[in-house]
């Protein structure tokens, strides 16, 4: 009996970290500096009775666009905010960064549920400074008026999602899965090659099959 209690004990000590663990994060939160990319915000719900209806993150400096994915049941707000001093680009003068981006449930949508989480997807250019860590400042809003702020340091209670950048991605690579230039002819040729070995096997046997019937039909008259 206490060796099931003592199980019961450590089993629910596991659970309890697990759980309280849970907050707001960046995915993926290691990327290259200075490339565009795709994060997402994933929000997780920790009420075991109230739904997050509302998440607002504000970006770090840097980011002078953003584009955000339509998510089913989600109206979101981009605000941005002045430079103080205006950045000059491959694509004209910035005079403006993006400050915040906010989800709201729309009318009909409950939020995200006890027990759920919900992905909020970003296209952004990354800042070209490798090794900083960016902090992105979130407040998570419950249908019951609780109100969660991840502003704290990484070892709070309440810490604030953050993506520490590296080295940049070296350019002139393919993407995995795709072939150019030679290679991608190499490829082309060697599929139209096998397919036309497939087509002159295919013409073997027909005709085996064919002499194997005509073999059989001769035997027959002939008995």
């Amino acid at each position: 009996m206490k060796s099931r209690f003592a199980l019961a004990v450590s089993v629910v000590s596991l659970v309890v970290p697990a759980s309280a663990s849970a907050h707001v994060t960046i995915k993926p939160d290691e990327l290259p500096a200075g490339g565009y990319t795709r994060i997402d915000v994933r929000v997780p719900n920790e009420s075991d009775e109230a739904s997050t209806d509302k998440v607002e993150v504000q970006l770090p400096d840097g980011f002078a666009s953003a584009s955000y994915e339509a998510v089913p049941g989600w109206e979101a707000e981009v605000k941005t905010s002045k430079l103080d001093e205006p950045v000059e680009t491959d694509d004209g003068e910035i005079t403006e960064q993006v400050d915040t981006i906010t989800w709201t449930a729309a009318e009909g949508n409950n939020g995200i549920a006890p027990g759920q989480f919900q992905d909020f997807g970003l296209s952004v250019k990354m800042p070209d400074s490798p090794g900083e860590t960016l902090t992105f400042p979130a407040i998570q809003s419950y249908t019951d008026g609780e109100v969660v702020r991840w502003i704290g340091s990484p070892d709070s209670e309440e810490p604030a999602p953050t993506v520490t950048l590296g080295e940049p991605a070296e350019e002139g690579h393919a993407a995995a899965g795709t072939g150019s230039g030679e290679a991608g002819a190499e490829e082309g040729a060697a599929m139209v090659s096998d397919s036309g070995n497939g087509g002159l096997v295919l013409g073997a046997l027909i005709v085996a099959i064919l002499a194997l019937i005509l073999s059989a039909v001769s035997l027959m008259r002939r008995r």
